[in-house]
């Protein structure tokens, strides 16, 4: 398999400042994501789409690519996230000639993905020879007890369950998409402008590695995670 892994990082973040370079653990958070694609193994490059030159520095020194910066046009709060791919992946092919079979995007705000998780959705793409594997985690809260409130502050249920569920072990397994990887044909993704084209298979992550950050509280629970990892590897 010929692999890209896209790194998107962009400059401006709200709930953290410059959350994409602030410190976890002892080093960018963006470096976590970086070191866990160049250890994979199978993975042909690794390239950072970044519109911020002190992110660009700081990808660089991880060892990852920067071959351009990003437009800023691209880098707004609503830009869709599909955009960033579509540009990197298009401008790989105009101006290097480089056309990976597959883009694996793989977010900075998952910093407790490990390299095992690259390659366990490698491995199931090629095991199913699927047209994109996103990486899921079981749901914190299923979908069924799940409620909304009407005009009259009535509370009820957000939908109809096809079954009563009165205990958790009843209730059918729900998977939610935690970020972590979105590996996709390139092909399929230029094609259909998606990161989950079918078919899409599901590789599961557990919940301990499935953590995004967005917030200021994230970011101290990936610590604690990160520093209990790293003590018990060397213990």
């Amino acid at each position: 398999m010929s692999v890209l892994a896209l790194v998107p990082a962009r400059g401006g973040s709200r709930g953290i400042p410059h959350k994409n370079i602030t410190p976890l653990a002892g080093k960018p958070l963006l470096h976590w994501t970086i070191e866990a694609a160049l250890a994979c193994g199978r993975i042909e490059r690794v390239v950072v789409s970044t519109d911020d030159p002190e992110i660009a520095d700081a990808a660089r020194d991880c060892g990852a690519d920067v071959p351009f910066l990003r437009p800023s046009e691209l880098a707004r709060d609503r830009t869709p996230g599909i955009d960033p791919v579509l540009h990197a992946v298009g401008w790989l092919a105009n101006e290097e000639g480089y056309r990976p079979e597959w883009v694996a995007l793989l977010q900075p705000t998952s910093p407790l993905r490990t390299t095992d998780d690259v390659r366990g959705a490698l491995a199931l793409a090629e095991d199913r020879g699927a047209a994109a594997v996103t990486s899921i985690t079981e749901a914190e809260h299923h979908p069924w007890w799940m409620k909304r409130i009407d005009p009259d502050g009535r509370v009820l249920s957000w939908s109809e369950p096809p079954q009563r569920a009165d205990r958790r072990q009843d209730l059918p397994p729900a998977f939610a998409l935690n970020g972590a990887i979105y590996l996709t044909r390139r092909e399929a993704l230029q094609a259909e402008r998606s990161l989950s084209p079918e078919p899409t298979y599901g590789y599961v992550m557990p919940p301990e590695r499935s953590l995004d950050i967005d917030t200021p509280w994230d970011l101290h629970l990936a610590e604690l995670i990160l520093r209990e990892r790293e003590a018990h590897a060397a213990a």
